[in-house]
């Protein structure tokens, strides 16, 4: 049985479709082989940020794109946030966002 991807909202989704050609090309990539393989790609493509949340790397020669996202039952892959890096570490203004959102589907898939 093959993963599946699904995202946070609309928003997510049209923040990965506006990263320049180069990151959404390793985005297409990378996802195709999660939804194979599974969401550990091992680094440098995934690597885990906190307990359940983990980041999609993707870079290019027009920069570094993230996407934060967590696992739900069933083999779902939920995209919770995208964004271009510009620094060093994870923003916390953008782990603050996926974590609230992680934390909202746990609660919706327990209810």
């Amino acid at each position: 049985m093959e993963w599946e991807i699904v995202y946070y909202s609309d928003v997510v989704q049209e923040g990965i479709q506006a990263f320049p050609a180069g990151i959404q090309a390793r985005y297409i990539h990378l996802t195709e082989r999660m939804l194979k393989y599974g969401t550990n790609l091992g680094m440098p493509h995934t690597k885990p940020v906190k307990e359940g949340l983990f980041e999609l790397r993707m870079k290019s020669k027009e920069g570094i794109g993230r996407v934060l996202y967590c696992t739900a039952v069933n083999r779902k892959i939920i995209m919770l946030h995208s964004f271009i890096k510009k620094t060093q570490k994870l923003p916390p203004k953008d782990l603050k966002i996926a974590i609230s959102r992680m934390k909202e589907v746990k609660s919706n898939a327990n209810t």
